[in-house]
């Protein structure tokens, strides 16, 4: 995954310690009216993981329009962010190069406006429309967010 030049120029300075960032994971959902949900997903290139488009928030970026754009970058695919669907802090994550990272995700519902998915900027080797009652194999931590985007719930979820 593409390193954002703010993470590099902060790496500089504070080499692999614990670095707190925001990122954003967007469900993108068709066909709700339907009764044929379907859910956009991507295969990350580096770990091959299925999972909603996810992607850190640049410094001043508000988090729906963040959320949109790597939707936009990632699959082609114009959506428009709908509700806030879950807010959680990530466990610790460990890079192989020693960087240490830890995410608040701010999960947005989004709503498919256009375009056909394809993996537009290498960050992903797939892209495509599932249906939410057959997902391929993915962590239990996506399927939540997804979960929590497709409900018809109106608040957004915290966990305590």
């Amino acid at each position: 995954m593409a390193t954002p030049d703010f993470v590099l120029a902060l790496r500089e300075h504070i080499g692999n310690a614990p670095l707190w960032l925001t990122g954003t994971t967007a469900v993108v959902l068709r066909g709700l009216d339907t009764g044929r949900p379907e859910v956009l997903l991507v295969r990350r290139s580096d770990n091959g993981a299925w999972t909603p488009v996810t992607g850190i928030i640049d410094p001043g970026e508000e988090p729906a329009v963040a959320a949109e754009r790597e939707v936009l970058e990632e699959t082609s695919i114009t959506a428009v962010a709908e509700r806030l669907a879950i807010v959680q802090v990530l466990p610790p994550n460990v890079y192989d190069n020693g960087d240490v990272t830890q995410y608040i995700d701010i999960t947005f519902r989004c709503r498919y406006v256009s375009g056909e998915p394809y993996p537009a900027d290498g960050e992903n080797t797939e892209t495509g429309w599932y249906p939410l009652d057959a997902l391929p194999e993915m962590a239990d931590a996506m399927r939540l967010r997804i979960e929590a985007a497709a409900s018809d719930e109106r608040e957004a979820r915290f966990n305590r």
